[in-house]
């Protein structure tokens, strides 16, 4: 690959979208540079932007790649082009990346690691609830495995349709998409706590909610407080700043086995693995709504939950 220039300007979508320094090292130690995350960012496209839409933007960004320094930018820059879709909340104008241009105007500024939100800009009311299951280390990473299947076979029993991914990192994230405008965090928060509470209660040496670290051990924090209003959770198919450059990767049941590994699923595989086996989550949307919550939510209240 010869080298490129230092500057050019793409139409994308009918938007000018600067592109600088393409030849810049992102991780070294895969040899991958700005054009190559560009590269994904644009195949990857139709499958993360469902997830980014009308939602606002809290990234992680990398200036001069994962060895350097990092921070989190949740404003929309002054200098961020007209096309760019911002939404003010909270005295923070966050951007909202609905489309190609928005996605690669991001990475361009490396943007890697991009958070969302339970639910819409439209909306005050969560769009799916998700289970984050964070082990200590990657050490720990089968534990977040044992906590999936234990999620997915109550889940099963519940009749309730969920969706399972890596976070890219550690840990393994399960999602129950739900019904827009339906159901409230407070809701949610009752179905949450009770899977938490039922994991710790049948392995309470393998899982755990306690919330300081230091009291954790070795276990798997379940981390139902999470899903609520104001947090986040990194986005299906978002790469990740750790130097393998691992994507949060949605996955299908049958591959959560005891021999997944997060390392299974870097950014330069993740386009091909589309599509050679299709996209986990590509029925998402649609099972929102057919998602039978209400009998679930219904025989929490009347557990007193």
């Amino acid at each position: 690959m010869g080298k490129a220039k230092e500057h050019a300007d793409i139409i994308v979508n009918g938007k000018s979208v600067s592109i600088t320094s393409p030849d810049k090292p992102l991780w070294p130690e895969k040899n991958l540079l700005k054009i190559h995350y560009l590269e994904y960012l644009t195949q990857i496209a139709p499958f993360i932007l469902p997830f980014l839409k009308d939602r606002t933007l809290t990234v992680i960004r990398y200036p001069h790649g994962v060895h350097s320094e990092r921070f989190f930018q949740k404003n929309c820059p002054d200098y961020a082009p007209d096309f760019v879709q911002t939404f003010k909340e909270d005295d923070i104008n966050y951007v909202v990346c609905s489309d190609l241009p928005t996605l690669l105007w991001l990475g361009n500024q490396l943007s890697f690691e991009l958070h969302i939100p339970f639910r819409t800009i439209r909306t005050l009311r969560p769009s799916e609830i998700v289970m984050d299951l964070d082990p200590p280390s990657r050490d720990e990473f089968h534990l977040s495995i044992e906590a999936a299947l234990m999620i997915k076979e109550i889940s099963d029993k519940l009749k309730l349709i969920s969706f399972v991914k890596t976070s890219g990192n550690k840990g393994m994230q399960v999602y129950f998409p739900l019904p827009e405008q339906k159901y409230t965090f407070d809701d949610t928060r009752k179905f949450t706590k009770f899977i938490a509470d039922y994991l710790v209660s049948k392995e309470p040496g393998w899982f755990t909610t306690e919330r300081l670290k230091k009291n954790r051990g070795k276990r798997c924090y379940i981390d139902y407080v999470q899903h609520a209003e104001g947090k986040t959770i990194i986005a299906p198919y978002s790469v990740r700043g750790n130097e393998e450059a691992l994507v949060a990767t949605p996955l299908y049941w049958h591959e959560v086995t005891r021999n997944l590994r997060p390392e299974h699923f870097p950014l330069e595989t993740i386009v091909d693995r589309i599509k050679r086996n299709g996209d986990p989550f590509a029925d998402f949307f649609k099972t929102k709504a057919v998602q039978p919550f209400t009998p679930v939510l219904n025989w929490l209240k009347g557990q007193g939950v």
